[in-house]
């Protein structure tokens, strides 16, 4: 499998073109940034945990009946996976009050919720991927109602199972934000699972092991990284 074209480079990613049509090369970068690309920074092997971590976990979702994008590891950077559309929403799940959540509704961090809650937002950087609702989607064209009820049943899913995983690695899977794209009519899981991604808690000390800690000038963010990469025990 050889990289052909780019075709898009993101914050974090660039995508190439293959000699199949249907499937696509993406590499990660080890790139960082935080408030709608206003701050901007490196996190040094990032790219490598994000790349490896999101491959492992996708490999679990698949077991578990979640469809992914994932093809195959090429190497500690790249993944080979299926040409999807990407809907435009950017699905975020919430297991505890944290981040922008927690400052809307004036709580402090870290309560826990009765039952997890699922939120949109409209994946498009010039408006700064507002909040939106199903019927903003629907209204909007963005996905149809049976999509995004497949969307929502996975996002659940998702939740289900990685909250467990994470849960016996002694950490708090406190949110997440996933995406989903089109397959031949099919709603799939891609784009990625990692500590960009996702809040990750310790769950004796409440240490932060993701993104926060470089959105928030925490320090020892590669720290963190490794830490979750090392407690997942991938070979």
């Amino acid at each position: 499998m050889e990289k052909k074209e780019l075709l898009y480079e993101g914050k974090a990613k660039k995508v190439y073109t293959t000699e199949d049509p249907d499937v696509l090369i993406v590499s990660y970068k080890d790139d960082a940034t935080a408030f709608n690309g206003q701050k901007k920074g490196t996190i040094v092997g990032k790219g490598a945990i994000n790349n490896r971590m999101t491959n492992y976990l996708f490999k679990k979702l698949e077991e578990k009946g979640v469809p992914t994008h994932y093809i195959q590891e090429l190497n500690d950077r790249e993944t080979a996976v299926k040409k999807v559309e990407i809907v435009p929403l950017e699905v975020i799940i919430r297991n505890f009050s944290a981040g922008s959540f927690a400052k809307k509704m004036g709580m402090e961090e870290g309560v826990a919720f009765k039952c997890p809650t699922l939120e949109f937002s409209y994946k498009n950087d010039e408006l700064g991927d507002p909040f939106i609702n199903k019927y903003y989607a629907l209204a909007l064209d963005l996905a149809t109602e049976e999509e995004i009820e497949a969307i929502t049943k996975y996002a659940f899913q998702v939740n289900e199972v990685m909250r467990e995983y994470f849960d016996s690695l002694n950490i708090e899977l406190i949110d997440f934000k996933i995406e989903f794209g089109r397959y031949h009519g099919q709603i799939i899981l891609a784009d990625e699972i990692s500590p960009d991604t996702c809040r990750l808690w310790d769950k004796d000390t409440h240490e932060k092991l993701d993104k926060d800690r470089f959105r928030r000038d925490l320090g020892n963010v590669e720290d963190a990284y490794q830490e979750v990469f090392r407690r997942l025990g991938i070979d």
